[in-house]
Formats: structure tokens, sequence, C-alpha cells
């Protein structure tokens, strides 16, 4: 298992797809809506990538709502923003719905052989983010952290660990880095004393993995977050005392580019910035580029780090809230 997550292009695996599984240096596939047609489908496409390597960590985006990579045969969860507003009016049955939306992601994800979902959303809904808007849960820290923590128990009830995004926040501004720079004007005692403390608790609160954004806060460093290890050694590993694993936003989106203009380089960059794997996503001519150039030997701490992120089916239950799965599922739809 080592320090690249990279995609697949379709519904199988194609020989382009399976030479670049084989590298030694790609230790995990983050797949899409364009990888699932149905469940049979999945199942089979996951078999046929651990038939290359057994242990390659593989992930999705399922957060709920908008960002929800498989639907059909899935139940549909509910964008986060749901459980702020129940929030409102009743704590216990927010806290409730957010656990078994997070038990329900990982039963059916575990259920095809999927090790984890880049889930929970730690941003503040500032209500200017064109790109987080409703996939946070609040604007308020307390409800976002005591929500997110929610989510996360239920995800562990299903023996799946987490990976809270985007530190250290990317609520604030419109801009959206997938598609152009994005910069925060922000002093960093403003960011400590308001993003970060969501992340503070979810690490405090057993968090396993972390994802930075590609954000540029100008008046602390000068590189987007998740290539930069004031943000990811400093402010993350030093100040907040993570120790779990920490997974690069996809190094191929604009904001990263636009920061590096070599997909080698910046992929070192964010490597020597902390990052313990980067994604590299939706670009198959700068992967194969890459696989060819990059030479990288992780250290056996981040190693461990990845490791501890694959799904673990001994630690799950079989209830959640004294709700069966099946009961769960029909209170989150219900939502």
């Amino acid at each position: 298992m080592t320090c690249l997550m990279i995609d697949i292009e379709g519904l199988e695996l194609i020989n382009s797809d399976i030479k670049r599984i084989k590298h030694p240096l790609v230790g995990g596939i983050i797949l899409f809506a364009r990888n699932y047609q149905d469940r049979s489908q999945l199942i089979k496409l996951i078999i046929s990538i651990r038939k290359i390597k057994k242990y390659i960590l593989i992930a999705a985006d399922h957060e709920g709502g908008r960002v929800q990579r498989f639907k059909d045969e899935f139940t549909n969860i509910p964008k986060m923003s749901i459980f702020g507003k129940i929030y409102q009016t009743d704590k216990k049955l927010a806290n409730k719905v957010a656990k078994l939306s997070g038990w329900v992601i990982a039963e059916e994800l575990a259920a095809v052989g999927i090790d984890f979902s880049f889930t929970p959303v730690l941003d503040v809904d500032y209500g200017t983010s064109s790109v987080i808007g409703d996939r946070a849960f609040h604007q308020d820290i307390d409800t976002i952290s005591e929500l997110a923590s929610s989510l996360v128990e239920g995800l562990n009830i299903g023996g799946m660990q987490s990976v809270g995004k985007h530190f250290p926040g990317h609520g604030f501004i419109k801009f959206d880095t997938h598609l152009e720079t994005a910069i925060d004007y922000r002093t960093l005692e403003t960011i400590q004393q308001n993003d970060m403390l969501t992340f503070d608790r979810l690490i405090n609160n057993g968090v396993k993995g972390i994802m930075p954004s590609h954000v540029i806060y100008p008046l602390c460093d000068q590189n987007p977050a998740g290539l930069s290890g004031f943000w990811l050694q400093d402010q993350l590993r030093n100040r907040l005392g993570f120790e779990g694993a920490i997974f690069s936003d996809d190094i191929s989106m604009q904001a990263a580019q636009n920061s590096e203009n070599n997909i080698t380089l910046r992929v070192k960059k964010a490597l020597i910035a902390g990052c313990d794997m980067i994604l590299v996503c939706n670009s198959p001519i700068e992967l194969d580029e890459l696989i060819g150039e990059l030479q990288w030997r992780p250290d056996l701490k981040s190693l461990e780090r990845l490791q501890a992120m694959r799904l673990n089916r001994d630690m799950h239950n079989l209830t959640c809230c004294n709700h069966s799965i099946d009961e769960a599922r029909s209170i989150i739809t219900k939502l």
C-alpha cells in the first residue's frame, strides 16, 4: 500500500487500468458514478481490482445529497444540511438520524467491498460557497461538531473509518477549487477560532482521516493547504495533534494545477508537505506521466496510517440505535 490513489475509466477494468493498478506506487482506487451500473457490476469490478492487489484501499465520495456516487440500489442519504435543520427543533433526533446515516453508508459500502467514504464534510456553511453549501451540516461550530461526531460513530459501528474534509475550512469562499484558484484572505487566528474547531473536535472524537482543501490562505501561507507544510505539519499534526492519514484532494483540480503546473512536482510537493496518499483523478495522460517519473518511498508510519483506513468488519454491529439496517434505511429515506 503506497502513496497514490487513482481512478479507473469505466464499468470494468481495461488494459490501461490494470497496468496502472499494478504500479508499485498505486495503493488506492477512488470510484465515481461512471464506474457504477448496479450493485452486481460494482461487486465484480471491485473483485477484479482486488485480484490484482488484495489490500489496495478502495474509496468513494459517498456523503449523501448531491455527492453520492452510487444511487440506484443504494439508500439515498440526505444532504447534511437536513440534519442541521432537524437539530434546530430536536437535537436528539438529529444526532440519531446522523448516526443511522453513517451506519447505512458503512453497511452498504462494505457489502460491495469498499473500505471507506470521503466523509464527513466539516466545513462551516457561511452561505457563500458555491461548492460546499448544503453539503455542510450547519453554520454553527458546535452543531457541526456534534452531528459530524454522530455520523462518524455510525460509520465506526459499521466497521468503517471516516475522512473529515476540507481542512482547515473551505466554506467561507465562493470559488470552486475544481475550476479555479480559490483564495481565503482571513487571518490564521480567525480560521483557528472558527473553522478549525470542527476538525479539532472530530480528531478528539476519533476521525482517522483528513482531507485538506486546495484553498490558498495567503495571510498564513502561499501554498494551497494540501501542498503546505504549514497547514499539514504545523497546524494539523503539531497544533491539533492529528495522527491519522492525510489524503490530498484531487491533485488534478484546477486550483492545484495553478499552484504547480507539472504533475510530478505537484505530487512531490504534497507528499513532502505531509500527505500520506495523493488522489489523481480524471487525468489519465497526467497520471501515466506521473507514474513514469515519480520516485517516492513512504515511511513506515505513513503506511501504518493508511493501513488503519481499511474496512474492519470484525468491529461492526448488527444494530444501531436499537434499529435493524432495514429500519435505519426506512427512517433515513423519510427525512
